[in-house]
């Protein structure tokens, strides 16, 4: 029986790490390191083994913001990349496995406790049905989780990085605007922390304003302040087209567990979500209206559920 393993979520700013009790899912030993203070995701697991004093934890999970489809995996919005298998051997680790991010958020869902989410809207829950999950950070992760009797089925995606839709006429500026800069339109563009840059001289653009680019955090305190209106806006936007494409992921799997907002921005945005178009963009599906009015959905404010996911996958893995 395996005891303590070590859990990490690799984003593209920070890589969090901790060690994880595998019988209670009690995190300990906590700590977060800038992704650019190492060359390699290697360094950075070594050195927290090494600072740590857990050197003699052989069992790591790692969750990480990019697919995983086989031994070499390479991060969207970082440098790293790096072989599994090289890293197990090289660290001499009985078991190692790398998973993406929002897979690990998906299996922390059933794990969270009462008060590390907090309910939007109408629509209930069934914890025996689909859930997904999306969240806007560095990028924009998306996945999907399926209860059966043996335990849970993530389904890692990449839905971050499908076609975005825009649904009026500023929508439709934007639309232009970002097909102009970047080609393609994904949510991405806009569902995250650079995405909320872009939005911002997006609808400058679109309101005949000459701005200067703005920080997504200086954009999201002027919003919460009240003190800008063109940053208010911005998040006004953010929040719908979020809403979108949460009902969108409804509609999908039609996930009655539930859809999840995970990520590092909405949390500290809670103040606008409920005046925002979240909800009523997640509902208004045309003739699916009804549908998707039924289903909950959630704000997850646990600190840390990649890592809390990992430690679930973990679990099940060496249980089975």
């Amino acid at each position: 029986m395996v005891n303590f393993a070590i859990v990490a979520d690799i984003g593209g700013t920070n890589a969090r790490f901790s060690r994880v009790n595998l019988s209670t899912l009690e995190l300990d030993h906590v700590v977060v390191y800038p992704c650019a203070d190492f060359a390699s995701l290697t360094l950075a697991l070594s050195y927290y083994r090494s600072t740590q004093q857990l050197n003699d934890i052989a069992h790591v999970a790692v969750a990480i913001a990019c697919p995983v489809n086989g031994d070499l995996v390479k991060m969207t919005n970082f440098h790293w990349q790096f072989s599994i298998s090289q890293i197990k051997a090289e660290l001499e680790l009985a078991e190692f496995i790398v998973l993406n991010d929002f897979t690990a958020v998906a299996m922390s869902l059933p794990a969270l406790k009462d008060n590390e989410k907090i309910k939007f809207g109408a629509g209930d829950s069934d914890a025996t049905k689909l859930m997904a999950v999306l969240g806007a950070g560095t990028g924009l992760g998306v996945g999907h989780l399926i209860p059966t009797a043996h335990g849970y089925i993530p389904l890692p995606g990449e839905g971050g990085h499908t076609d975005w839709t825009a649904q009026n006429e500023q929508e439709w500026f934007i639309q232009r605007y970002l097909a102009a800069h970047y080609g393609h339109v994904s949510p991405e563009r806009l569902l995250s922390g650079p995405g909320i840059e872009s939005l911002y001289l997006a609808i400058a653009a679109y309101r005949g304003l000459t701005v200067e680019p703005m920080s997504a955090a200086d954009i999201s305190s002027h919003a919460l302040n009240g003190s800008n209106e063109l940053c208010s806006a911005v998040i006004a936007q953010f929040f719908a087209s979020l809403g979108a494409l949460a009902g969108d992921l409804a509609l999908t799997l039609s996930t009655f567990g539930g859809v999840y907002v995970a990520g590092g921005i909405v949390p500290k945005l809670l103040p606008l979500l409920e005046q925002s178009e979240f909800r009523s963009r997640f509902e208004a599906k045309g003739r699916f209206t009804d549908f998707n009015r039924r289903i909950a959905t959630y704000v997850v404010t646990a600190e840390q559920p990649g890592l809390l996911g990992c430690a679930v996958y973990l679990k099940q893995i060496l249980a089975s």
